[in-house]
């Protein structure tokens, strides 16, 4: 099969030439530590991306990981992904990402190298919406002008169940329509305690969820999921 070669660039396009690509990281700590199921940290490492084209938009693309990995991430970035982005046309946002998903095959499955392409993803989404001058939710379509939203900020697992619930008044107060819980206790009954004791603070109408992080084989998480229901 023959391929029609590639034609020159146009100024449009050679304006959306890559011309820069650094990363860098921030510690961010939490006010104190945070327990889930399967780990407690005091910061979240956030790794950052920035990308600059001819035309002089920089856009900024950023991911995370909770308590360790972050410098990981970073250093696979500066070593095997941002060298591949000079000179490719940051318009061209699935084609980049292909290149890059196919140059680091043997680890992309991993959450290292997917953190890693998920901040430079962010990035060429930015710069598209600023060339555009519309943001991210229009050029997606404009379709919706409200999201729900929940609060995920004080559900953690170390959390006794009075200061529990307290948060849990306390979103309800502010207008939130749901909460997020962290479960995985080893007992499951203590996880059913905690449950039942936010339900009975904020009344049946608002939604509850639970987050287990992936601390569960199948089994035990149908097992939880019957008790909680």
């Amino acid at each position: 099969m023959a391929y029609a070669q590639p034609v020159d660039r146009t100024l449009e396009q050679v304006s959306h030439v890559i011309v820069r690509a650094d990363a860098y990281l921030c510690d961010v700590p939490v006010e104190r530590p945070r327990s889930d199921a399967v780990q407690t940290f005091v910061k979240q490492e956030t790794i950052f991306v920035e990308i600059e084209i001819r035309a002089g938009h920089v856009g900024l693309g950023y991911s995370y990981t909770i308590g360790t990995g972050g410098r990981a991430v970073l250093q696979h970035l500066r070593t095997d992904l941002l060298p591949l982005l000079i000179d490719e046309d940051a318009s061209r946002i699935e084609a980049v990402w292909q290149k890059l998903f196919w140059a680091t095959h043997s680890t992309v499955v991993g959450p290292m190298t997917n953190l890693a392409l998920a901040a430079i993803d962010i990035a060429l989404w930015d710069i598209r919406g600023q060339v555009a001058q519309q943001p991210l939710w229009a050029l997606a379509g404009g379709f919706r002008e409200r999201v729900p939203a929940y609060d995920s900020e004080g559900g953690w697992l170390q959390l006794p169940i009075e200061e529990l619930v307290g948060y849990a008044k306390q979103a309800a107060a502010g207008g939130w329509p749901g909460i997020k819980i962290k479960v995985g206790k080893p007992d499951a009954s203590e996880d059913l305690e905690r449950l039942q004791a936010v339900r009975a603070a904020v009344g049946p109408s608002m939604h509850i969820m639970v987050d287990a992080n992936q601390s569960m084989t199948y089994p035990e998480a149908k097992r939880r999921a019957r008790l909680f229901e």
